[in-house]
């Protein structure tokens, strides 16, 4: 499951790390210029946050808590 993220600045890379870090399924962030693992706090520092961020989850994953916690996170179109 494929969602877009906002990621505004660093404040918001640590709260995003320390909800997913809670989650026992892989978590991934993916940009143009790559992808991380959102559980690694060093990889998301990677990332260029004024790109297009999309978080990737697996697809048979419980996702209703993780996506609620992610809520002020989650990019409506």
């Amino acid at each position: 499951m494929i969602k877009p993220i906002k990621v505004r600045n660093a404040n918001d890379i640590e709260q995003i790390n320390r909800i997913v870090s809670r989650y026992p399924f892989d978590i991934w962030i993916h940009s143009k210029s790559g992808m991380a693992d959102a559980k690694s706090l060093l990889g998301m520092y990677v990332l260029k946050i004024n790109e297009p961020l999309f978080l990737v989850v697996p697809d048979e994953a419980e996702v209703g808590p993780l996506f609620a916690e992610l809520e002020p996170y989650i990019a409506f179109d």
